[in-house]
């Protein structure tokens, strides 16, 4: 790493943590004012209860640090300029829909917020855009390396262009549903960005997806002081999906598409919870779980939220390490 690229990733995250803790006493009052609370669900534990009207939408206080953090010190030579195009019109995009989402819902109090199919049209727009860009406009090609096994399979475009759709569409949906314990999402993306920054981004060459990376976990380290224990703040979906947004353009432009898979399980795990809680509720009546995501199925156990937080977080801190083993041979098939 030379002095110029260290430079950058330390501004960026700095720049990005100063401005998401200067961003959150004006945000949170603001949500305040417009009633953007929280509705708990009733069958959630009784501690969860009292977080009722807890202002949300919160997710601006990061990412728009972390944006203009990583316009500041991004390179823009070569191919940089058009990942980072790419890379922030998935991020912002995603934003965009989750926070009308959030706003129909939690403002103009419409509980089943943005409709589904139009949520699904914008990310099938937003993984074109990436799809398209990463095969033809960068020429990063279709083949994909399978961690560990290091095989490299060569999808053609029509099934990688699949690939993506499922990559964008899933990797929102499981962030987001990670969403729903006070820092949990928040410390989760700080271990997940800093390893796609650090460890991808630059391994590969991509200052800029770094810088991105950094200011992301900048941000969210920053958002972390509100959002910690007991929440003033929550992330909601406009913070969520612009983080998953971001993570699967990282993804698929390092060309470590199946990597994610590895280093993301937790949100990977959140998200089978849910679809198998529904399969089994909808095929036998019963439920696999006290609730779903799994994270609410351990608080109806009885855990703290702390204990909760501290077996996530330390999942993910194992799967980041199994992720940075199975890496040289990831890359060795790029």
């Amino acid at each position: 790493m030379t002095d110029t690229t260290l430079l950058r990733l330390a501004a960026a995250g700095l720049v990005a943590l100063l401005g998401a803790l200067a961003l959150g006493p004006v945000v949170i009052p603001l949500m305040r004012r417009l009633k953007a609370g929280q509705t708990i669900r009733a069958e959630m534990a009784a501690s969860h209860q009292a977080k009722a009207g807890t202002p949300t939408m919160g997710g601006v206080i990061f990412t728009i640090p972390a944006i203009l953090a990583t316009l500041l010190f991004a390179p823009r030579g070569g191919d940089a300029l058009t990942r980072l195009i790419i890379a922030l019109v998935l991020t912002v995009g995603h934003g965009l829909v989750g926070f009308a989402d959030d706003y129909i819902k939690v403002v103009l109090k419409r509980s089943l917020g943005l409709r589904a199919r139009d949520k699904l049209l914008a990310q099938v727009a937003l993984a074109a855009v990436l799809g398209y860009g990463a095969v033809e406009v960068l020429g990063l090609g279709t083949a994909v390396t399978l961690p560990f096994v290091n095989v490299t399979v060569d999808l053609g475009k029509p099934l990688y262009y699949a690939l993506v759709l499922i990559m964008v569409w899933g990797t929102a949906s499981a962030v987001n549903f990670a969403d729903g314990l006070d820092g949990l999402l928040g410390g989760l993306s700080v271990i997940t960005f800093t390893f796609y920054g650090l460890f991808v981004a630059l391994a590969v060459g991509q200052t800029d997806m770094a810088v991105l990376a950094v200011a992301l976990v900048g941000g969210c380290l920053g958002f972390l002081y509100y959002n910690r224990h007991p929440a003033r703040i929550f992330m909601g979906d406009v913070g969520s999906f612009a983080l998953g947004g971001a993570l699967a353009a990282m993804a698929v432009l390092t060309k470590t598409e199946f990597l994610l898979v590895i280093v993301g399980g937790v949100y990977v795990i959140e998200v089978i919870s849910v679809i198998l809680q529904v399969a089994s509720f909808r095929l036998t009546g019963r439920r696999i779980f006290k609730m779903a995501p799994l994270h609410h199925h351990f608080e109806l156990l009885g855990w703290s939220e702390g204990q909760v937080l501290r077996l996530f977080w330390g999942a993910a801190l194992l799967l980041t390490a199994l992720g940075w083993f199975a890496l040289p041979g990831v890359l060795g098939g790029r």
